[in-house]
């Protein structure tokens, strides 16, 4: 019974269900940022480049195709045809460039409102210390 409390005082301190609020939210957030790359982002990408909206489709074939091997890349990788597949990748370092971008600013941001809180007031130093210092300066003199 005591590992069971244990676990719970554990599990109920504060930083654990921050980070456990922490996570779902950053789920959620990836999903928008997701939703931001691919519906948004992406489709102007794919117009600067010619039109081309599906990027998981751009590759390059390294090695001979089988005779009778659609030139998918779902197909080529089923044949095991080396393929440097590069447009998964573009969309996946568009993905992290944005979602870090958002990261930096809501630091950015929190670190800011943080300086603007007033500092807290110096506390008044203990009426001993002050008589001890005034010890030390006479006897200096």
């Amino acid at each position: 019974m005591s590992m069971l409390k244990e676990f719970r005082e554990f599990a109920m301190k504060g930083n654990v269900m921050d980070l456990a609020v922490g996570v779902i939210i950053g789920g959620a957030f990836g999903k928008i940022v997701d939703s931001v790359v691919s519906d948004l982002i992406m489709p102007l990408v794919a117009w600067i480049m010619g039109g081309k909206l599906d990027f998981s489709g751009m590759f390059f074939v390294l090695g001979k195709v089988p005779e009778g091997t659609a030139m998918t890349l779902d197909a080529l990788k089923k044949a095991q045809v080396p393929v440097f597949a590069y447009g998964n990748f573009i969309t996946i370092l568009v993905n992290f460039v944005i979602l870090a971008f958002i990261i930096f600013m809501m630091v950015k941001q929190m670190n800011r409102l943080r300086k603007a809180e007033p500092p807290a007031p110096p506390t008044a130093t203990p009426e001993d210390v002050v008589l001890l210092r005034e010890i030390r300066d006479s006897l200096k003199k």
